[in-house]
């Protein structure tokens, strides 16, 4: 029996919320065993926009086990593994989030899942988030959010200028004039800035009462919903809007979102 046959056999009767933990535990262990023997890199788009041959690895596990547990909802991975879906559900996959820390031997990285149900009042339904070098796992489910099992409790409220905000602007967008002004507006605002380059880890952090705030622009779903779900379960918001040209994602506490909302909008 293969690796992949065993977990399905010993989840098959787990809920939507614990299958989501053990997926992301699994695919996230499976990545960090893959990297200690040596994995291939490739490059996407640029020297930092790698894949692995643990991203495709841990992706594949995870569109298999969804296939044989859960095959009439739908699959979107960011490394290609797609399936329309019959049920309004869609499970998001991002197998190894941080896949450029991950290539250089930093254990700033994770594996994330999020569950989208259209028939549900929350969006998504579930984020799940697991960082190997740590052994932590992150559940957010029917409103409630959970580290290794313990309810977190609600962010404590507090200004921009007295957190951490933490972000990225890739280099690129460096020489965009739109963009990289309207990132300067909300920044300048925060005690101190941090770009640790693993969005998903980054939410699961600020949910856990980490930092302050979370910016970003053109984030997709798989870098996004998992830890969207987080920061909504402990009473944070997370909010997208449109500046510069380009559409951000926004996380943290009521307080210190409000004031990034109104900086990008100014």
């Amino acid at each position: 029996m293969t690796d992949t046959q065993t977990f399905i056999k010993a989840h098959a009767h787990d809920s939507d919320a614990e299958l989501a933990a053990a997926l992301v535990e699994h695919a996230g262990q499976l990545a960090l065993r893959m990297r200690a023997r040596g994995v291939g890199t490739d490059f996407k788009t640029s020297v930092s926009d790698v894949v692995t041959d643990a991203d495709r690895a841990a992706e594949a596990f995870v569109a298999d086990v969804l296939d044989a547990l859960r095959p009439d909802d739908g699959v979107l991975g960011e490394e290609g593994a797609s399936r329309a879906s019959a049920t309004g559900r869609t499970w998001v996959i991002d197998p190894v989030d941080g896949t450029y820390n991950f290539s250089q031997g930093s254990d700033y990285f994770c594996s994330a899942l999020a569950l989208v149900d259209a028939g549900s009042a929350r969006t998504p339904a579930i984020g799940a988030v697991h960082r190997p070098a740590t052994g932590t796992t992150w559940l957010a489910a029917d409103g409630t959010a959970t580290r290794d099992g313990v309810e977190l409790g609600g962010l404590p409220e507090a200004s921009l200028g007295g957190s951490a905000l933490v972000t990225y602007l890739h280099p690129t967008f460096m020489a965009d004039d739109a963009v990289r002004e309207t990132w300067l507006k909300a920044v300048r605002h925060t005690a101190t800035i941090r770009m640790m380059g693993a969005g998903s880890v980054d939410l699961a952090n600020l949910a856990s009462g980490q930092m302050g705030a979370w910016l970003q622009h053109t984030v997709p779903d798989w870098d996004w919903l998992p830890g969207k779900a987080l920061v909504e379960a402990v009473g944070g918001r997370a909010e997208k809007v449109d500046a510069g040209g380009v559409t951000w994602c926004v996380a943290g506490n009521p307080q210190t979102v409000a004031e990034v909302l109104a900086a990008l909008r100014s």
